[in-house]
């Protein structure tokens, strides 16, 4: 079926999905394409559609807490198996899963971004170890391809630390209310640690077998539509 012209024809008149149709890149880990959900002046949480590949409205952010940096996921990656295992390897706990989505990543770069749903390139430096009711939820932590200012950090600990506490207060209260933080609940957002550069690759490594076995044959097919098949 790949071979047929019409895969090729749909490939120049209809947009690729965000997450299956756009390659991870073929320097990924080091280097990969992220897409763009929601940047730091979205007063909405926007969100990618799995289905459609569309960019919904999935809330309005109720309080003033906002996401400090360009927020998106990682094509061709899933959260699955190898995920949720490495996460207990690395925490010492058992029982923790995947969360069934693409893998989170934070961009930063100096210049203002005004909307989401577009495509960036963008090297990984770090993440955020994160947990969401006993499910991995990683956020890697990336730096804008060819930055002016923040091409310079190599790895998570060249990061301010103030920049760093900004990304985990979000990520531990963005899906809490007042009331559950001031009468101290339990959160439902949990961070264990800050990993850098070296982790942050491996688990981008892990997320895309994790896709691989979730969807055989898709990274291939699309190789071939975009570098194999030329119109003629």
């Amino acid at each position: 079926m790949k071979d047929k012209p019409i895969w090729r024809l749909m490939n120049l008149f209809c947009r690729a999905h965000p997450w299956h149709g756009v390659e991870i890149g073929e320097k990924s880990p080091e280097e990969i394409h992220c897409y763009i959900e929601i940047v730091p002046t979205d007063t909405v949480k926007f969100e990618l559609e799995k289905n459609t590949g569309l960019l919904i409205a999935d809330r309005p952010q109720k309080y003033s807490n906002h996401c400090p940096t360009m927020y998106g996921l990682i094509p061709q990656t899933y959260a699955g198996k190898r995920i949720g295992d490495y996460c207990c390897q690395k925490t010492g706990r058992t029982g923790i899963h995947g969360d069934q989505d693409p893998l989170d990543i934070c961009v930063l770069t100096e210049k203002p971004v005004l909307r989401g749903d577009i495509l960036v390139t963008a090297i990984p430096i770090g993440g955020i170890r994160a947990i969401d009711e006993n499910e991995a939820d990683d956020k890697i932590i990336a730096v804008l391809k060819e930055d002016l200012v923040y091409e310079r950090f190599k790895d998570i600990h060249d990061c301010p630390q103030n920049l760093l506490d900004r990304l985990k207060h979000y990520f531990l209260t963005y899906k809490e209310s007042p009331e559950d933080l001031t009468e101290q609940k339990h959160r439902r957002m949990e961070i264990t640690d800050i990993y850098g550069k070296e982790e942050a690759q491996e688990i981008i490594r892990l997320g895309s077998q994790d896709y691989d076995e979730l969807y055989p044959d898709m990274r291939s097919h699309l190789h071939h539509i975009f570098h194999e098949s030329p119109i003629s």
